[in-house]
């Protein structure tokens, strides 16, 4: 059986111009998960990212050579989500206020899945689509430790398809899943079964301990 680690992302620069890059807490936490998996013996045979330049960033900060991309492990378009949910006028505190933020955030998902979103550049069925390809491209054979840097709801949904679970224990997932934490998977050619859920062993201890986000 082959082991499958998904990482998420480092924390990534909410409030910027641009949010797809890793704030300079985000480039320590991926050094910092880099550096406990070197210190146990874990190496990837294959490594696997989005094609997202946080995820790329992290990976690159982790210090593992930087491998293929697959855009079954880019996060869910949220911002295109609340653009089809609001017709086009998002409001202020959806963008102004964290909590609100992510409030609307599951509410939006929810509505996602229940096919209530009119006209979003993805469907709910053509993401889990998506992340499914991605998997199967990850687990394909030819190595037994396989390194995937993602993202929350690409996390959530792995987690919840590898449990059998409803649609909504996705979202309940991705709003728990800490930046550079990780998820372990075991894999056979036929099956994925869920071995560790949302781990940050390299933030249990010291200064580790106060680099704990979510975003």
């Amino acid at each position: 059986m082959g082991e499958l680690l998904v990482i998420r992302h480092g924390q990534a620069s909410f409030g910027a111009d641009n949010y797809d890059k890793l704030s300079e807490l985000g480039h320590r936490q991926s050094a910092a998960v880099g550096q406990t998996l070197r210190e146990i013996g874990w190496v990837p045979d294959r490594t696997l990212t989005g094609t997202l330049i946080r995820q790329k960033e992290t990976l690159a900060s982790m210090g593992f050579e930087v491998g293929d991309t697959h855009e079954g492990f880019n996060e869910y378009d949220f911002q295109d989500l609340l653009l089809a949910r609001f017709k086009g006028v998002v409001p202020h505190m959806v963008t102004a206020d964290r909590k609100t933020h992510f409030r609307t955030l599951r509410e939006t998902v929810f509505e996602w899945q229940a096919d209530k979103i009119e006209n979003p550049a993805e469907s709910w069925g053509t993401f889990t689509a998506r992340v499914e390809a991605a998997r199967q491209t990850a687990c394909a054979p030819g190595a037994e430790r396989v390194l995937v840097v993602s993202s929350g709801g690409v996390i959530g949904q792995l987690v919840a398809a590898s449990l059998k679970a409803p649609d909504k224990m996705m979202m309940t997932l991705n709003l728990q899943i800490k930046n550079t934490s990780v998820t372990k998977f075991i894999f056979t050619d036929k099956a994925l079964f869920l071995h560790e859920f949302n781990a940050t062993p390299h933030m249990m201890l010291g200064e580790g301990a106060e680099m704990l986000t979510y975003s």
